[in-house]
């Protein structure tokens, strides 16, 4: 029977004698008794009848407090090394030295240790928790718990995503007791895959210990289990499923009751009480389902209002009550065609992936502080979602994502790859099942939870496991959408996917000439579900060697300490700001400009960056706009990537970014939005400048409704260039008015005129003795050795940088990540460029010869310096200038010169230089000898990569096998 009931009334309803069974707890944070045990003899000597030899304090691992072995060459650690070259690299060697071990493929922990390890505790049982239910609770253990008390083992649990919970009621009694937790964090049956985030030391690292709340609990013996809702937003209710158990000898009468109170919003609202009677079987469970109304004044969550409500469930009786508060949202996450919706408002998901990195504790953050600071962070950069890659973050990331509006993709905390494989029979088949289930049931009614994968690039017989994955939680819970596991762009397709997570349809074809106009309708036509871009970005950017101080926990950067005193090793220690900066700025752009080509392909239905934050592991792939600790490294802010990066995006599409001053500038402005409404009468307006500030000309589009969508066409604009006769960088900005969305690009112009070659320099394709008589003579000489360099030829650079690091791939091209341009130079003054490669530097960049100044002196900087990858940190060059004798000389290995077709940019440059050489400027500091620069032409690198070992990823040295499936 249900009734209703105000909130008052209620209370008269269930005001009986309660207090004899009142929850209780028992904190059980401080120091333990903790003993290591290597061999293994912990069970067999009965460990947990004695009192062990060490003390740890918990929360907390091992190695936060110092406990395990040092770092070696030896150490077994957790993850595949792709690129073992490191263990064979001469000019290494002294970082494999005893004492000065620097390891480069991810952060160094103070200690390691896997095995097995012993914590215990003695505590008092008061005499009022007798008769009651008492439960251990142990927030994120790493990876199995054996549990005791006193002599009698309780059982054993293995969750990577869920708090281990024993029921001790039948194990305690009143009075002084003994726990004893043995705690194992080998990879064993269940292999989830050595490089899962959830395990890997790739980012959290292989930890052993309890990280988050750990506590005794004392409560009714008839007691509410789980609590789950169901939210209907559109008949405003909500279906609530509640399971009681009963674990006494007599079976159970009562009172459920259930009422919710909104309570994070300016607006309140409540509902009336619903209660029903029930009655639980002895030693059994009782799952009770009841509707609960919302009124007209009902709140809904979404990423702009994320209203919560309080669900109140009371269990009561003349003896017993138990009482759970649950946080949810009224909201409902669905799909249509190829469209995510949030309450039936179309949206697009704009993500990152977090991949567990927390390089001051090793471990994840429990509490909500901390997930508040990562969270804020992740909005301010305009984005609206977070991908968990191959593992599940603990409740308190949950409880801030509801509380922020954010839309979060956990895992399934697998990369089942590598070693292990889906759907052949393996223990991680029935694994995922399992941890999925307990991840819906702990985080299930959070609103934020609102996408689910069972983890990250499987093998094995993947599409017919993840299709019976995808069905079994689809018929399951109806509360968020799923996907098989999200992948590259070149593993199968899970048809029964509910949307896509995949890559295959990402990236900059920036092998061609740059522009904004095309789209990624093409790639993403065959799919008729949602497609969410994997794993965008991957653009790298040099270390900021001023990280390394900020390494005070649990870990050392002693890959950043390897990487500096190797650019030291190479004469450059004095630029790694410059490179930080300047590589940064090519990163971001690379970012901006994908991002807005998604942004523009109409059915697009999100992406998830890799990443917003670096990534430590994986050979250290510093793909970041913001470090490890989710903090800015200088070169953009959070309010300049939102420009880009926003509910709302102007858009211009532009077919290319050079120009001569006989052309017209031509552009479509278009508009991205995916906000809580339409854009209403909106009115867009642009202004092209030069960069003094001085306005050529702006204009506005009519007023214009925009719904939620991609690549929104807003109108046309055209500019004549032909009143700009100096060389020039323009900005074109659009501006949503009276809002704060706005979005801008530089183009450069250049005057159409034939490039001549100044009479006094020599303009030569070899290094001849004619060059080497006129620089003898006091002459001038410009070289343009493209095509001849031989000691640099194996560096191969691109405009784009490197992806994710070149050791993860084993030097797989490009090796370079940007360039590093002396902008101050009088060299440029008729080249406008900034210190880093923009788009202008396209032509002169891309797929061109590096020369290697490994020969040079130490202090020799060229006048456009490749940043070489930090592997290698080879001191390079694509236009130098130096003395020989008593003449000069320029040298460039880009194709730049008097004959020119069709780039305007090269063409540019090479007047900018002429002008430069034919100037009293030219006046380089460097003194070169001509056999010098002649070598670069004739002998190749002493320096050069060298992989030492063709193993397999799994098989690399020294640890050959150690992940592989027995």
């Amino acid at each position: 029977m249900i009734k209703k009931y105000s909130y008052i009334s209620l209370l008269l309803v269930v005001l009986f004698s309660l207090s004899s069974f009142k929850n209780e707890e028992i904190k059980l944070n401080g120091t333990w008794h903790f003993q290591i045990d290597r061999k293994e003899e912990g069970i067999t000597e009965k460990w947990y009848n004695k009192n062990l030899s060490d003390a740890i304090k918990l929360p907390g691992s091992m190695a936060q407090f110092l406990k395990g072995d040092e770092i070696t060459l030896k150490t077994k650690w957790t993850g595949s090394i792709y690129d073992s070259s490191y263990y064979f690299v001469p000019r290494l060697k002294k970082y494999r030295e005893p004492g000065n071990i620097h390891i480069p493929f991810w952060l160094t922990p103070a200690k390691h240790y896997v095995g097995a390890a012993w914590y215990q505790k003695e505590v008092n049982i008061p005499a009022n928790w007798k008769g009651k239910r008492i439960l251990l609770h142990l927030e994120r253990t790493h990876i199995e718990t054996r549990v005791w008390i006193n002599d009698k083992e309780v059982g054993m649990q293995n969750s990577l995503v869920a708090p281990h919970v024993y029921d001790l009621s039948q194990y305690l009694t009143t009075g002084k007791q003994r726990i004893s937790i043995r705690i194992d964090n080998r990879i064993k049956e269940i292999n989830v895959g050595p490089d899962s985030n959830s395990i890997t030391d790739h980012t959290q690292g292989n930890w052993n210990g309890i990280i988050g709340k750990i506590a005794l609990e004392s409560g009714s013996p008839v007691y509410i289990d789980d609590v789950q809702i169901y939210p209907d937003v559109k008949n405003r209710k909500a279906r609530v499923k509640i399971t009681i158990s009963n674990s006494t000898q007599n079976q159970f009468s009562g009172v459920l009751s259930i009422a919710a109170k909104s309570f994070n919003s300016q607006e309140s609202d409540k509902t009336e009480v619903i209660t029903s009677s029930f009655s639980a079987a002895k030693l059994g469970d009782q799952t009770i389902e009841l509707e609960l109304p919302f009124g007209k004044g009902m709140l809904t969550w979404n990423e702009f209002d994320p209203a919560l409500y309080h669900l109140e469930t009371k269990l009561s009786s003349n003896e017993i009550s138990d009482i759970k508060i649950v946080q949810f949202g009224m909201r409902e996450f669905k799909i249509k065609g190829n469209q995510f919706l949030i309450n039936d408002v179309p949206i697009f998901l704009r993500g990152t992936v977090h991949n567990c990195e927390f390089p001051l504790t090793g471990y994840p953050a429990t509490t909500v502080e901390a997930w508040m600071k990562i969270f804020k962070t992740i909005k301010n950069y305009g984005l609206n979602h977070v991908r968990f890659h191959s593992w599940c973050p603990p409740e308190a990331a949950f409880i801030v994502a509801d509380k922020l509006g954010l839309y979060l993709q956990p895992e399934g905390p697998s990369w089942p790859n590598h070693g292990p494989k889906i759907g052949l029979g393996q223990p991680v088949d029935q694994y995922l099942y399992d941890e999925t289930t307990r991840m819906a049931k702990e985080y299930g009614n959070y609103a934020s939870f609102t996408m689910l994968s069972a983890g990250n690039e499987p093998a094995g017989n993947q599409v017919k496991y993840l299709n019976q994955f995808v069905d079994f939680w689809k018929a399951k819970d109806s509360r968020r959408v799923y996907t098989g596991m999200t992948v590259g762009g070149s593993w199968p397709v899970v048809p029964n996917a509910e949307y896509q997570a995949r890559g295959g349809v990402r990236g900059l074809k920036w092998e061609k000439m740059p522009e904004t106009e095309s789209d990624f309708s093409a790639g993403i036509a065959p799919f008729k579900v949602p497609f969410v871009a994997h794993e965008i970005g991957q653009y790298c950017v040099f270390p900021n060697f001023e990280e390394i101080k900020k390494y005070k926990g649990v870990y050392r950067a002693k890959n950043f300490e390897m990487f500096r005193e190797d650019l030291k090793d190479h004469n450059m220690e004095n630029q790694a700001k410059d490179f930080l900066n300047a590589s940064g700025k090519l990163q971001v752009l690379c970012y901006k400009n994908e991002i807005e080509k998604i942004l523009r392909t109409p059915g697009y239905a999100g992406f998830q960056m890799l990443g917003l934050q670096d990534f430590p592991g994986q050979g250290t792939a510093l793909v970041g706009v913001l470090d490890a600790f989710f903090q800015e490294k200088g070169y953009v802010s959070a309010q300049e990537y939102a420009r880009f990066c926003n509910e709302t995006v102007p858009l211009a599409k532009i077919p290319k970014f050079v120009y001569t001053n006989g052309e017209t500038f031509k552009a479509a402005i278009a508009l991205f939005h995916s906000g809580k409404a339409p854009l209403k009468n909106a009115v867009i307006s642009w202004t092209i400048e030069d960069e003094k500030g001085n306005i050529f000309t702006a204009g506005s589009f009519d007023p214009k409704t925009f719904e939620n969508g991609n690549g929104l066409f807003a109108g046309n604009i055209e500019f004549s260039l032909g009143g700009i006769n100096d060389a020039s960088k323009l900005n074109l900005e659009v501006k949503v008015n009276n809002t704060i969305f706005a979005n801008d690009w530089n183009f450069w112009v250049y005057p159409d005129k034939k490039s001549e070659i100044s009479p006094s320099v020599y303009y030569t394709t070899v290094l001849d003795d004619k060059a080497k008589e006129i620089l003898q003579n006091g002459g001038k000489v410009f070289l343009n050795a493209s095509g001849k360099v031989v000691k640099g030829k194996e560096v191969e650079m691109h405009f784009l940088p490197v992806f994710w690091n070149t050791s993860w791939f084993k030097m797989r091209p490009p090796h370079v990540t940007g360039m590093l341009i002396q902008d101050k130079s009088p060299a440029f003054n008729d080249f406008p460029t900034s210190f880093y490669s923009d788009l202008q530097w396209w032509e002169i960049q891309n797929r061109s010869q590096v020369m290697n100044l490994e020969d040079f002196p130490a202090d020799f900087r060229p006048l456009v310096q490749p940043i070489d990858t930090w592997f290698m940190n080879r001191r390079l060059a694509l236009v130098f200038e130096a003395q020989i004798g008593k003449g000069k000389i320029i040298v460039s290995s880009a194709d730049i010169g008097p004959d020119m077709e069709n780039k305007p940019a090269s063409k540019q440059l090479f007047f900018s230089l002429q002008k430069y050489m034919d100037s009293d400027k030219f006046n380089p500091k460097s003194i070169l000898d001509f056999e010098v620069i002649k070598d670069v032409f004739v002998s190749p690198s002493r320096e050069a990569f060298n992989t030492y070992t063709k193993d397999s990823p799994d098989e690399l040295k020294p640890n050959s096998n150690q992940n592989k499936v027995k």
